[in-house]
């Protein structure tokens, strides 16, 4: 089982940044995909970014061009840099893996969830 923690939420204004963290319990070259997803009252949770073993990465329409997924292999970390902090990405973001094995096939986990406030 993949346990995941995420960090780094937290109130900022409209227009600054926040960075996201999400540690995993397992080296995330055994891990095929990881993404962060968020979630506001009485919405569905939406994909946010994703990013594969393989580096290749995938940014939602909403915030192409100002957050970016990235990971740390060493540090068994994915990160999401947050930059130009708009009110509409207020949510709880959720760090999710995806696992799969010839075994048990697909296994998906999620974190707990950062709350991200963005407030003037």
């Amino acid at each position: 089982q993949v346990q995941l923690v995420e960090s780094g939420g937290g109130l900022v204004q409209p227009g600054g940044s926040l960075r996201l963290s999400c540690a995993a319990s397992a080296s995330i070259f055994s891990i095929n995909y990881m993404g962060w997803y968020r979630q506001v009252p009485g919405k569905e949770r939406e994909l946010v970014a994703a990013i594969t073993s393989g580096g290749a990465t995938n940014h939602a329409d909403s915030v192409k061009g100002r957050f970016t997924i990235s990971r740390d292999n060493a540090k068994n970390t994915v990160y999401l840099q947050m930059n130009s902090l708009k009110p509409e990405d207020t949510a709880v973001y959720y760090c999710k893996a995806d696992v799969y094995s010839d075994v048990g096939g697909w296994s998906r986990y999620w974190g707990q969830g950062t709350q991200v406030t963005v407030s003037s």
